[in-house]
Formats: C-alpha cells, sequence, structure tokens
C-alpha cells in the first residue's frame, strides 16, 4: 500500500512538473535570411541548392505556406517586423526616403534614410516588459544614418553586428574586420589586414551558440534574434566545393554556397539546442525579409531564375507580386508544435509582434496592425477569419497591394488588378472585371488603411 502510494505521488508530481513546464514563458529564436526566396529552400520547392537543415526544421515543425515579408526591401520589412505596424502606418516604409531623414553616403552616392524615431516601440520593448532577457545578432538595418537608433535603444540588451550609422561595420563586406558590440566597436581578428578568416554567418552563428549557452540556466525567458546577411548580394562564401563539380556558373555555384552556410547555422543552432536541453523550452521561427535577389549578374542567366529562386511566384525583391513578398516560414518546437505539419492560413510580419505576444503572454495595449497567429500555428487546420493584409512601396513609384483570403490585389497608379491566388499564385490572369464586389471591398479598404508619411510623401 504504501508503496502503491509513493509511486500514485511520483506519477502526479510528474504530471504537475510538466504542467509547470507548459505555462513556463517559452525562450523564442527568431532566424532571418536576407534575400532568400520563397523557392531558395528544399521543402518550398528547391532541387539544386541543399537545405537539409531547414528541411529537417520543417519536418518536426509547422511550415507555413502563405507567409509574407513586410515589404519588398530590406528597411521597411525589418521595420514592420520589428514594429507590428505595416507599411502603411511604419515610420519606415523604404530604403531610401523621399525626403527628410538623414543623409549619408551608400557607395559614391548621397542618399537619405529614416530610421526608428525614438517613439517606436518593437518586439523588444513587448518581450523585455514580459520578463525576456533580449539579444540580437546580426544585420539590424532599421537605424537609417542615426547613430542613437540603435538595438539597445530599442528593447535589446544585447547586440552583436552591424549599423548603417557606424561605416565601419557596414557590411558591404562578408568578412568584417570590426562589428559593433554592446556600444562598442570591436575588432574581429581573424579579418583584420583584408584577411578572409571568418565568415559573417559563422560569426553570427558562433555568437548565437555563446549567448543560448550563457542564458541556458537563467530564470528568465531569453529571446534572441539571429539576423544573418546570407545569401544577399555581394555573391560571396568561403569556397563551394559542395557545389565544384556542377556544371554551373562561378556565381551560380557561391549563391548556392551562401545558401548552404545558412542552412549550417540553422543546423548548429538546432544541434545546440538539442543536446543543450534548450529544445525543450524554445520555440524556434525561421524566415526570409523578401524575396530573392533582382539585380543581374555577369552569368548569361540570373541566379535567381538559373534557382527558381521565387518558386511557382511571379516577381522577386523590389516587387510586390507574390514572389517579392511571400517567403519561407517555418516554426519548431518539439513540445509545442506539431510535426511536419502545413498552415495556409495567410500572415506577415505585421504578425510576428502580436504572435510573440501571444506565445509570451505578454500584457496587452500595445498597438499594431497585425494578428496573433500562433493559434494558427499550433493548430495549423483550424481556419482563420479572412482579413486584410497591407503593403506600400515607392521605389519603382507609388505601388500598393493587398491580400483579403484568396484575392490578391495589385495597385499601380491608381489601376488595380486582382488575381484569384487559389488558381492562379503566379498572378497572370487580372479578374477584377469579374470581381466588382471583391473589387469594391478592396477600395473601401485602401480608403482607410494608411496614414501620410513625412519621409515618403504622395505628392
Amino acid at each position: 500500500m504504501k508503496i502503491r502510494s509513493l509511486f500514485l505521488l511520483f506519477c502526479l508530481t510528474g504530471v504537475l512538473s510538466v504542467k509547470a513546464q507548459t505555462r513556463q514563458q517559452p525562450n523564442i529564436i527568431f532566424i532571418l535570411a536576407d534575400d532568400l526566396g520563397y523557392g531558395d529552400v528544399g521543402v518550398y520547392g528547391q532541387t539544386k541548392i541543399l537545405t537539409p537543415n531547414i528541411d529537417l526544421l520543417a519536418r518536426e515543425g509547422t511550415k507555413l505556406t502563405d507567409f509574407y515579408a513586410g515589404a519588398p526591401v530590406c528597411s521597411p520589412s525589418r521595420g514592420v517586423l520589428l514594429t507590428g505596424l505595416n507599411t502603411g502606418h511604419a515610420t519606415i516604409r523604404g530604403n531610401m526616403a523621399i525626403k527628410g531623414g538623414l543623409a549619408g553616403n551608400k557607395g559614391s552616392d548621397k542618399i537619405r534614410r529614416a530610421g526608428l524615431l525614438p517613439q517606436d516601440s518593437t518586439i523588444g520593448d513587448l518581450l523585455q516588459r514580459s520578463g525576456y532577457t533580449t539579444g540580437l545578432i546580426g544585420k539590424w538595418h532599421v537605424d537609417g544614418f542615426d547613430t542613437l537608433a540603435t538595438p539597445q535603444r530599442h528593447g535589446f540588451d544585447y547586440f552583436y553586428g552591424w549599423l548603417v550609422s557606424y561605416p565601419q561595420t557596414y557590411a558591404s563586406t562578408y568578412w568584417p574586420d570590426t562589428w559593433y558590440r554592446d556600444g562598442k566597436l570591436v575588432a574581429v581578428p581573424q579579418n583584420q589586414n583584408g584577411q578572409k578568416n571568418y565568415y559573417t554567418s559563422e560569426i553570427i552563428t558562433d555568437d548565437a551558440i555563446r549567448y543560448l549557452a550563457k542564458h541556458k540556466k537563467s530564470k528568465k525567458p531569453f529571446f534572441l534574434m539571429v539576423n544573418h546577411s546570407n545569401p544577399h548580394s555581394p555573391l560571396d562564401a568561403p569556397h563551394n566545393t559542395i557545389y565544384e563539380g556542377k556544371d554551373w556558373t562561378s556565381d551560380q555555384k557561391t549563391y548556392a554556397a551562401m545558401v548552404t552556410y545558412l542552412d549550417s547555422s540553422v543546423g548548429k543552432i538546432r544541434k545546440y539546442l538539442i543536446e543543450s536541453g534548450l529544445d525543450k523550452n524554445t520555440i524556434v521561427i525561421f524566415t526570409s525579409d523578401n524575396g530573392p535577389r533582382s539585380e543581374p549578374t555577369t552569368s548569361l542567366t540570373a541566379v535567381s531564375d538559373f534557382f527558381h529562386s521565387s518558386g511557382p511566384l511571379r516577381g522577386y525583391k523590389r516587387d510586390v507580386t507574390e514572389g517579392g513578398i511571400r517567403v519561407p516560414m517555418i516554426v519548431w518546437n518539439k513540445n509545442r508544435i506539431k510535426s511536419d505539419a502545413v498552415s495556409h492560413t495567410p500572415g506577415y510580419f505585421a504578425d510576428i509582434l502580436p504572435t510573440l505576444a501571444g506565445i509570451a503572454g505578454s500584457p496587452k495595449g500595445f498597438r499594431t496592425d497585425g494578428a496573433n497567429m500562433y493559434p494558427y500555428i499550433i493548430n495549423p487546420n483550424a481556419k482563420a477569419q479572412d482579413r486584410f493584409l497591407y503593403w506600400e512601396f515607392f521605389e519603382n513609384g507609388y505601388v500598393q497591394a493587398v491580400r483579403y483570403g484568396k484575392w490578391k490585389a495589385v495597385i499601380v497608379k491608381g489601376k488595380l488588378a486582382l488575381y484569384n491566388l487559389d488558381s492562379d499564385i503566379h498572378e497572370d490572369k487580372d479578374v477584377a472585371d469579374g470581381n466588382p464586389a471583391v473589387v469594391k471591398s478592396i477600395r473601401n479598404y485602401l480608403s482607410t488603411c494608411r496614414s501620410e508619411s513625412p519621409y515618403w510623401p504622395l505628392n
């Protein structure tokens, strides 16, 4: 009888322990690729470039098929991700400002940029208030030329990476000799004097694992952003031995190697989480900041076209068609996230802030244009109510895009083209004339969906 009582007590203690663990705030790692196309990953259709670790993440987690970046280029997309406001309301709506902002150089060109303002609240701020220790490693790119718009002033306790506002760290090279750590420029000894011994993706990965080791026994949960530069231009990688036997151009081999180095980083982080036991209460999110590169290369065939980096989608980076903004999105945790699951619920970067708030149990009261996607991640078969997703962009003239359920609208110079993504994912057939009610609903939304920007005025 006594033995039976002890056994029941042991079982009850185990159950309570599991329940306590599921109530505990999970750690969150957000891995962000740069210019990685929807079709650059094996589980999204890539057949030439090897991405075994990202593919494994998807097989052990949930893959989202209809997820979008915040914009078709870097700075505004990351601004949407960080603030939860789409480009109709966000401070940053382009890489270069049309008016105002701060002046600086991009190569030999004089340009103006707008960065995050002091009043812009971020996911870092939100998670700090929710009891998290926060860190960011790699690319920030929302500072414009403002030396005060650093991660530490926008919710991140720790930062190691590069800033536009500190040209010494600017990532025009994949072999930086100095980076910015917690308010100070620090040397990267392996890359001093023009040496190339420490590749950016490896610098980021090693520092991420050091961060995880430091915080693995902390009583506070952590939020870590791992912001890669791969596979953004310029084409550069330590070697492309894995693809040397391929009958490809040098550019194609290098691009494939850049993606594979990114994939290797994902694998190393996943491996460390499992070996350290952090995997039990750490959610990993993997995505990209916009569609694949659009600039021509010295090769006869553009790299993106050769690899079908946009997959079945039309367009590239800088386009508001699907190829410019739809991105891979994978969420992984063996205890909380279903394995080998697929969610078709549309979502975008404005949803990240409310989604992380839902995961962390954050207090309400934050401003966002997004919605909490977590219920549709843990239950991929759940049916979400149709809602409007919105983008605007200025580099090639003012354009807008709207997703509403199966419908996608692209508005150029006031003319609206409508596509049924269920039957026309490549956006080839404009069906606006045959769907006046849908067009009217989208037009009504467009009349109220944005506010004027001092940096990107419409006039």
